[in-house]
C-alpha cells in the first residue's frame, strides 16, 4: 500500500516546495520509488511533461529530486494567474480555457476534486511513496468549503501533516499557534508535527519558544531548518521576483526586461549559476544602461506587454540597444520582437492587432490558434547569418532541447532566418518544422529553457567574453552541477536537522 505524507505551510512561501524536494530525494535514497504531488497549483512558471501537458515547475524539480519523471498526474491542476481575477485553468496538463475565480471555486469544484482524485490514484499505483504538497495556508478558512489544495486533500489521500513556518518574516510562533487554533477538530487531527523554516542565529534563543508552541499545539516541532546562502533551485513563481536579489556586478551583465506579464522566467536561470554572469532585471520604466546582452523573456500576454513596451518608451531603448548588443526574445519575447503580433480577433487580449519592435522579419498572428504544449527537440540551424553564425559557429546542427508553451503562429519573411531545425515540437507553426528567427543582432525561440542546454549557453556567453577580452570558459555545466548539489544539501539539511524518526512514524503511519 502506497505511503503519503503532506507538507503544508503556514503562510506562501514558507518552504513548502523545498522541504517536499528533500524529502523527495531522502526517501530515493532510501530506495523508494517516490513522487511528489501538489493538487492545485498557482503558477506562471510551468514545465512540459512527457505527455505534452503543463506542470507548475516545482512539481517537475520535485520529480527531479526523486530522480523520476515528471508528469500531469504530480500536478493535476495548475492554475496560471492571466489579471483580474481570472486565471487559465490547466486540468492534467490541458487547458480548459480561462475562468474567474468564483465560477472555478464554486461551479467546477467538483470537476476539479474528480480530476485530483483520478490522479492520485494513478500514482498510487506506480509509486511506494507519495511526498504531498499544500498550497498557501491551510487556515483560510473562508475558503475551506472550496479547499482543493489543504486538508481536503490531506483526507483524501490520508496523510499525516506536517506544517512549516518561516521565522524570517517575524512572528513565526504567533502563525503556528494561529493555525491550530483556527482549524476545526477534524481537520486539526492530521496536523501531527511542525518545522521552523529559514533561522539564522543562535538555537538557544529559540528554545523557550519551541517549548512553548509544543505545550499549546500538543505536537512536536521536529526541527529548525537554517538559512544555507549556497543553495540555489529555480524560484516557483514570479512573485519571487520581488524578493530574488540578483548580483548583476560581474565580469558579463546580462539584461532581462521585466516585462508587466513576466512569465517562464526560469530560462533565465543557469546565468545565475555562471561565477563571472550577472542579472540585471530592468523594470519597463528604467534605463536599460551597461549590459553586454539584453533578454526579453516570456509573458502570459504579448499584445498587453508588446503595448506597455511603446507606451513607456522602453521599445525604442531596446531598438537603440540591439544597434550595439545581442538581443534575445523566447516565445512571447520572440512574438514581442517581429513586425507584426496579429490578433484581429482579440483572442490573446483586448490590444488586438500591434505593431511588434520590427527587430525580426517575423509576423506571428493569433487566429485560430490552439494552445501549443510540447517537449521538443531541434538542431541549431547551419544557414545561419550575423551575429547568430558568429556565436554559434562551432555547434552548428547540434542537437538542442525545450519546451514550448505557446499560442500564435509565426512567420518568417525574407530577411531573418530560422534559428532552429525542429525535429520533435512544433517550433513557428505546422508546416516548416523550424523555431525562431535571426537577423542581424537579434535573435529568437519558442523554446523556453533553450539556455539550459549548456552548449548553447557557453557558446553565448564565450562570445559575449571574447568580445570583453575575458578567458573563455569550457568544463562541466555549473548550473546542472550546482542544481544536484543543491538538491542533495537540501536532503542532508533535512536529516541533519529535524527527527526523521518521527517523519518515518507519520509517513509509514506509526503513530
Amino acid at each position: 500500500m502506497v505511503n503519503c505524507i503532506m507538507v503544508q505551510g503556514t503562510s506562501s512561501n514558507a518552504g513548502k516546495s523545498v522541504l517536499v524536494a528533500a524529502l523527495c530525494r531522502i526517501y530515493k535514497n532510501k530506495g523508494y520509488k517516490v513522487a511528489p504531488f501538489k493538487s492545485q497549483n498557482m503558477s506562471l512558471n510551468s514545465y512540459t511533461t512527457k505527455e505534452d501537458g503543463e506542470i507548475g515547475i516545482a512539481q517537475m524539480l520535485q520529480a527531479e529530486a526523486a530522480k523520476v519523471e515528471p508528469s500531469v498526474h504530480m500536478n493535476p491542476i495548475l492554475l496560471k494567474p492571466k489579471g483580474e481575477f481570472t486565471s487559465n485553468v490547466i486540468i492534467q496538463g490541458k487547458s480548459i480555457g480561462d475562468m474567474d475565480f468564483y465560477k472555478y471555486q464554486h461551479e467546477y469544484h467538483d470537476e476539479a476534486l474528480k480530476a485530483i482524485k483520478e490522479s492520485l490514484a494513478i500514482l498510487e499505483k506506480e509509486y511506494d511513496v507519495i511526498i504531498i504538497e499544500g498550497a498557501g495556508s491551510p487556515a483560510e478558512i473562508n475558503m475551506r468549503k472550496e479547499d482543493l489544495a489543504n486538508m481536503e486533500i490531506a483526507h483524501l489521500a490520508d496523510a499525516n501533516v506536517i506544517l512549516v513556518a518561516d521565522i524570517e518574516m517575524g512572528g513565526v510562533f504567533a502563525a503556528i499557534a494561529g493555525t491550530y487554533a483556527l482549524l476545526d477538530d477534524y481537520d486539526r487531527s492530521r496536523l501531527k508535527a511542525t518545522v521552523i523554516n529559514k533561522f539564522r542565529g543562535n538555537l538557544d534563543i529559540l528554545k523557550p519558544g519551541i517549548d512553548r508552541i509544543e505545550e499549546i499545539t500538543e505536537q512536536p516541532v521536529l526541527g529548525v531548518l537554517p538559512y544555507d546562502e549556497s543553495l540555489r533551485l529555480p524560484e516557483e513563481d514570479s512573485a519571487s521576483l520581488t524578493t530574488h536579489v540578483f548580483d548583476e556586478n560581474k565580469d558579463i551583465t546580462i539584461g532581462v526586461i521585466r516585462l508587466p506579464k513576466i512569465s517562464n522566467f526560469t530560462d533565465i536561470d543557469p546565468f545565475e549559476y555562471e561565477e563571472d554572469v550577472g542579472i540585471k532585471m530592468i523594470n519597463i520604466n528604467d534605463d536599460i544602461g551597461d549590459v553586454d546582452a539584453l533578454i526579453i523573456p516570456g509573458t502570459r500576454n504579448s499584445t498587453e506587454d508588446a503595448y506597455e513596451l511603446f507606451e513607456s518608451g522602453m521599445a525604442e531603448k531596446i531598438i537603440e540597444k540591439s544597434k550595439e548588443i545581442p538581443v534575445v526574445g523566447i516565445c512571447g519575447g520572440l512574438q514581442i520582437l517581429g513586425d507584426e503580433i496579429i490578433d484581429e480577433s482579440k483572442k490573446e487580449s483586448s490590444v488586438g492587432t500591434i505593431k511588434g519592435l520590427c527587430l525580426l522579419n517575423i509576423t506571428s498572428e493569433f487566429e485560430k490558434s490552439d494552445k501549443i504544449v510540447k517537449q521538443s527537440v531541434g538542431r541549431i540551424s547551419e544557414n545561419l547569418k550575423g551575429i547568430s553564425l558568429e556565436i554559434f559557429k562551432n555547434i552548428l546542427g547540434e542537437e538542442v532541447t525545450g519546451y514550448e508553451i505557446h499560442e500564435g503562429r509565426t512567420k518568417v519573411g525574407n530577411n531573418a532566418l530560422p534559428l532552429i531545425n525542429v525535429e520533435k515540437g512544433l517550433g513557428n507553426d505546422d508546416e516548416m518544422m523550424v523555431d525562431g528567427a535571426s537577423e542581424g543582432n537579434v535573435f529568437g525561440t519558442y523554446f523556453h529553457g533553450i539556455f539550459h542546454n549548456y552548449n548553447f549557453r557557453r557558446e553565448f556567453l564565450n562570445y559575449l567574453r571574447s568580445k570583453k577580452g575575458l578567458e573563455v570558459k569550457n568544463g562541466a555545466d555549473p548550473y546542472e552541477t550546482q542544481k544536484d548539489y543543491s538538491l542533495n544539501r537540501i536532503a542532508e539539511i533535512v536529516e541533519e536537522n529535524l527527527d526523521m524518526d518521527i517523519i518515518d512514524d507519520l509517513l509509514f503511519k506509526r503513530r
